[in-house]
């Protein structure tokens, strides 16, 4: 008889495990809720055939469903999904791009990118090294904490760790599957990407799950954060790879 401890594994991967409700995931990686029609567009199957999709993701607890109306909407069960996610990423293989669209795409999230509600790809790790070299976060045990100057640093940008809710860790860390290093999740992450959406330093691109930086974000980032300019140049070997 299996001991509570264990848990079943097989389960989720298999929910996983098709290459459609992959792309529905991917779709939800941002922390939005969309409805089933937007979903169907991402994964290329028929509005009928997305049903069926989703009702396999409720299933699993990797999908909720919001209703407004008569509108459902589905958004990913819970940040860990996110993380889950961006772990498979960094072991599976690349897919190499099909087309131009493609490969600007892929480009695209490698720059910088949402992993649920926290920054990504190149962006999110120069964010995490700044934040770093900075002094605003300091290592701490196995991971890391936010100094007394570094309080004074969020403080002025607005960001008031008070009101982060219990029941969320403050600062989390994903290693970026583009980068293989650290970026910065938790609920900083997170308030950290919302405060520069609100300031227009960051914009949802048209590209999924994608961001651009702005003019002003970009000297904010550099000025406030330590941010190097470098991070939207890809590396030499990335470069030449493409």
């Amino acid at each position: 008889m299996a001991s509570a401890a264990e848990t079943d594994i097989a389960a989720v991967a298999a929910a996983i495990g098709d290459r459609s409700r992959t792309r529905v995931l991917l779709a939800l990686a941002d922390g939005r809720a969309l409805p089933a029609s937007a979903l169907a567009a991402e994964a290329g199957v028929t509005n009928s055939t997305v049903s069926g999709h989703l009702a396999r993701l409720l299933d699993a607890k990797l999908l909720t469903v919001e209703h407004d109306g008569r509108q459902r909407h589905y958004r990913l069960a819970s940040s860990d999904v996110a993380r889950a996610l961006e772990e498979l990423a960094r072991i599976a293989q690349p897919m190499p791009p099909n087309s131009l669209r493609g490969h600007a795409q892929a480009q695209a999230l490698l720059r910088a990118r949402l992993c649920y509600d926290h920054l990504a790809g190149r962006l999110g790790v120069a964010l995490m090294a700044g934040l770093v070299e900075r002094g605003v976060l300091e290592g701490h045990g196995s991971g890391y904490r936010v100094t007394a100057s570094g309080q004074r640093v969020l403080d002025a940008f607005g960001i008031d760790a008070g009101t982060f809710s219990p029941r969320r860790p403050p600062i989390r860390y994903c290693v970026d599957w583009g980068e293989r290093r650290h970026h910065l999740a938790g609920a900083l992450g997170g308030a950290l990407a919302d405060r520069m959406f609100a300031l227009d330093w960051i914009r949802r691109s048209n590209r999924r799950r994608a961001v651009r930086v702005t003019d002003a974000g970009a000297a904010g980032l550099t000025g406030t954060f330590g941010v190097d300019p470098a991070w939207a140049d890809p590396p030499s070997d990335r470069r030449a790879a493409h």
